[in-house]
C-alpha cells in the first residue's frame, strides 16, 4: 500500500521459507541489490527516498496517535492472529498444507510439529501466551474496539485524512477479516461490521488490497 501510495514501482516475490531472509521473517524489500527487512524500517526507508512522502506532513499529535495504533496492530493484535492460525489443533492443518505441503509425509508432520513448537515458545516469551485462550479473548476484543471507536469518530487513524498508519492497521485486520477459513481472531473482527468498513475504504483509497 504504501508503495502504490507514493508511485514507486515493485514486484512482488513469494518467499515460502522466512528463514533465507535477511532477519528470518517477512517482509522485506531488495532495492539495487541491498536487502532491508521489517515493515516499520522499511516505511522509514521509504519515507527518505520520497523526502517525507510518508511521514514528513505529520504532526507531532497524529505521530503520537499513528504509532501507539500502530504498535497495537503489530506488537499485539499481530501475535493473536499467528497464534489463531499455529496453536489452534483445528485450524493448524492449514498451516502444514501451505507451509509445509512440499515436503513428504512424515518429514511434514515432524518439521511443522517442530516450528509449531518454536512459534508457541515465542508467544510465551512475547507475553501472551501465558493467558487462557479465553483471556487472549478479551485483550483481542479490547483492541479490537479500540480501532473501532477509533474510525467510527474518524474516518481514520489519525484523523479524517489517509496515512501511512491506515495501511499498517488496515493491512493487519485484512488478515484477520478475510481469512480463509476463518481463526478465531477472525470471527471476533468480523463482529465490528465498521472495521470492514474502515479496511474497504482504504482499499478504495490506496487502490490496492490488503488482503
Amino acid at each position: 500500500m504504501a508503495l502504490k501510495y507514493l508511485n514507486i514501482n515493485y514486484e512482488i516475490e513469494h518467499e515460502g521459507d522466512p528463514r533465507k531472509t535477511p532477519k528470518g521473517k517477512l517482509p522485506y524489500i531488495k532495492v539495487s541489490g541491498t536487502e532491508l527487512a521489517d515493515s516499520e524500517l522499511i516505511l522509514e526507508y521509504l519515507d527518505e527516498i520520497s523526502q517525507g512522502g510518508l511521514y514528513g506532513k505529520l504532526t507531532p499529535g497524529e505521530k503520537a496517535i499513528g504509532t501507539a495504533f500502530a504498535r497495537l496492530a503489530e506488537d499485539h493484535l499481530y501475535w493473536m492472529g499467528v497464534a489463531s492460525r499455529w496453536l489452534d489443533d483445528d485450524w493448524f492443518p492449514h498451516i502444514v498444507s501451505g507451509f509445509f505441503g512440499f515436503l513428504p509425509g512424515l518429514i511434514r508432520g515432524f518439521v511443522s510439529r517442530s516450528a509449531q513448537k518454536e512459534v508457541k515458545q515465542t508467544y510465551h516469551l512475547q507475553g501472551l501466551g501465558r493467558h487462557t485462550l479465553d483471556e487472549q479473548k478479551g485483550f483481542a476484543r479490547r483492541d479490537l474496539q479500540a480501532i473501532t471507536d477509533i474510525v467510527s469518530q474518524h474516518q481514520y487513524i489519525v484523523g479524517d485524512r489517509l496515512t501511512v498508519y491506515d495501511f499498517i492497521v488496515a493491512g493487519t485486520l485484512s488478515s484477520f477479516i478475510f481469512n480463509e477459513p476463518p481463526t478465531w481472531i477472525s470471527d471476533l473482527a468480523n463482529d465490528y461490521p465498521s472495521l470492514k468498513e474502515y479496511v474497504d475504504r482504504i482499499e478504495k483509497d490506496v487502490g490496492v488490497s490488503g488482503r
